[in-house]
């Protein structure tokens, strides 16, 4: 076997936010991680569909990006984006 190759292998104590709350129609569960990577970007884990994404407002600003992302419905999307400004900012 080779010697492995590591691009970086860091250990960072992280800040994670875990909430749910329910939408019109979809539930959310999610675990929102702030660290000191991704450039002041938080990274969301949905834990109902198993997707994730590392998220600033500038992504938020992207027409359509949580809708790819998570797979989801324009009015699901909507109101991911409306709460995820108030945790993002």
């Amino acid at each position: 076997m080779t010697e492995r190759f590591y691009l970086y292998d860091d250990v960072e104590d992280t800040k994670t936010r875990y909430v749910s709350f329910m939408g019109e129609s979809q539930r959310f569960d999610l675990a929102i991680m702030s660290t000191t990577r991704y450039y002041g970007k938080k990274l969301v884990l949905d834990m109902q569909s198993n997707r994730f994404a590392i998220i600033g407002e500038d992504d938020l600003d992207e027409p359509n990006y949580l809708e790819r992302t998570f797979k989801l419905d324009e009015e699901d999307g909507k109101e991911l984006r409306e709460f995820l400004y108030e945790v993002i900012l």
